[in-house]
């Protein structure tokens, strides 16, 4: 029976009778029009297609992965465990943590605590922590001691077993999906992590704690929040009765070390050439927009752009949770304000744009344009704050454009369309396109132009675009960067700087 439900022949195939799909083998070579070799057996299916299983029938676990049918097949069958176990020593830790934490707290005066650093509250707490065990009659060695130690101390001044994840310099995001489920990323594939939260409310009480360092507040009146931490990591928090599974916690790590662009040419995410010509934009104060998805890396990109700056200008950045950390000396953070429990006194970035505009700024940085403050932004571009930058949610450099015409008119502002576009066009000089790939790489996908107006179109120009060409047998997807070898339209803008000449080589 062939995969279509026509018997075949005792031999094969009845003579006259159409072949199935799939039955013979391809060709490997050989001059066109070659008959194949009578000597080799038809293999049904051939090497390029493999044959489908009938129903029921068990996929092989051997499989080759490069077999689409079993990977498949492999996917529908599988059962996934959604809940994180502690380990034994972790497990043992945690147990004894939570007999030995109510009694702590009763011999500890949580105001006195809290004006203490850790390694002081530590001090102190070591002979209250053994007092505490022989009245328990629990006995420890030295090392589950300083893990019980870190523990109590976490839970007391920091984020509980969220430390554990923030101290991790691997982990570049933590989403904690109610008390009982927690995932993080490493090295661009999300893994369950081997974390527990005692109940909803310990849970909640942490979500609190986070967003009580930022001036914000969560709670059923204002179920949604977005804070950051010390060290810039973004923070968002949702909670019951619009999270369903309890308190949902995403955390945003950034690196510690600033990124720069020679660094994510050494990750992968560009090549030499590349490199030069966003080092030289970044240097020649071009209007930039960063366009990408969300988790694609973004920010970083803005980050690592920002090291060209010079030092002797005077930058501004505009952010709903201030996250960016630019890498200058002249530089002013601004954060919005939600409204009050009245619904009054809200700062919006717009607000603060129009504000930015009287500060004596060099340039411009909107950490993300999500609505009416792209035109503002527009506005600011073409008033002498050349270099100017933003983020966006976007697909592609075009998608991009169309998104920007349609914040603006999300507004207030009564333009016609036509002169939108005019403004955008005049305004933005490369759209950088970055994208968070399947294997978990993130690459610079596209750098595109934005030369002006054709009739009532937005013209832009390829520079470099990243093409993809085959995946390793790890997984890796391999490609690579490619130039157009097109003579870019904002090399008088370089040539300003005294860049032309090696703008010209770095796009050709």
């Amino acid at each position: 029976m062939s995969a279509f439900g026509r018997k075949n022949g005792a031999g094969g195939m009845s003579k006259g009778a159409r072949p199935s799909f799939g039955v013979a083998k391809p060709m490997r070579g050989g001059s066109p029009g070659m008959a194949p070799s009578r000597e080799e057996p038809a293999v049904p299916g051939g090497d390029q297609f493999p044959p489908v299983p009938p129903e029921g029938a068990e996929v092989d676990a051997g499989a080759p992965k490069g077999d689409a049918m079993s990977r498949l097949a492999d996917r529908s069958n599988a059962v996934h465990d959604n809940s994180s176990e502690l380990g034994g020593f972790e497990a043992s830790v945690h147990k004894i943590k939570e007999q030995v934490l109510p009694r702590l707290l009763e011999r500890v005066d949580p105001e006195a605590a809290a004006t203490l650093t850790k390694e002081e509250l530590s001090e102190e707490f070591r002979p209250i922590i053994m007092e505490v065990l022989a009245e328990l009659k629990v006995t420890l060695n030295r090392r589950e001691q300083f893990a019980l130690e870190k523990v109590l101390i976490d839970e007391l001044l920091g984020f509980g077993p969220l430390e554990e994840l923030l101290s991790d310099p691997d982990v570049s995001d933590i989403m904690v999906n109610g008390p009982d489920q927690t995932y993080i990323e490493k090295k661009g594939k999300l893994v369950i992590a081997p974390i527990k939260f005692r109940d909803e409310t310990h849970l909640f009480q942490i979500a609190q704690r986070i967003v009580n360092q930022v001036g914000r507040r969560v709670d059923q009146t204002t179920p949604l929040a977005d804070a950051r931490l010390k060290d810039g990591s973004r923070v968002n928090v949702i909670v019951p009765p619009l999270s369903l599974r309890g308190t949902a916690i995403s955390i945003r790590k950034f690196s510690e070390k600033p990124i720069t662009l020679d660094m994510l040419k050494g990750f992968g995410s560009m090549n030499d050439k590349m490199c030069t010509a966003l080092k030289i934009a970044g240097a020649c104060r071009m209007n930039i927009v960063i366009s990408g998805g969300t988790g694609s890396g973004k920010t970083t990109m803005l980050n690592a752009l920002s090291k060209m700056i010079d030092p002797g200008e005077r930058v501004l950045t505009i952010e709903d949770a201030a996250e960016l950390r630019l890498q200058q000396p002249h530089w002013l953070p601004l954060e919005t304000r939600p409204p009050n429990l009245e619904g009054q006194g809200a700062i919006t970035i717009g607000d603060l744009v129009k504000n930015a505009l009287r500060m004596r700024p060099d340039r411009i940085i909107l950490g993300e344009i999500r609505g009416a403050e792209c035109f503002d932004l527009l506005a600011a571009m073409n008033t002498g704050h050349d270099g100017s930058m933003c983020t966006l949610h976007a697909n592609s450099p075009r998608e991009c454009l169309g998104r920007m015409e349609n914040m603006i008119l999300m507004g207030d502002i009564k333009i016609p369309k036509e002169a939108i576009s005019r403004q955008i066009a005049e305004s933005v000089d490369l759209i950088v396109q970055v994208k968070r790939l399947r294997d978990g790489s993130r690459r610079t996908t596209n750098v595109t132009e934005v030369i002006g107006m054709e009739g009532d179109v937005i013209v832009t120009q390829e520079l470099f675009a990243f093409e993809y060409l085959d995946e390793s047998e790890d997984g890796k997807i391999l490609g690579e960067f490619r130039s157009s070898g097109l003579r870019p339209y904002t090399l008088e803008k370089a040539r300003q700087f005294g860049f032309d000449q090696a703008y010209l080589e770095a796009c050709l």
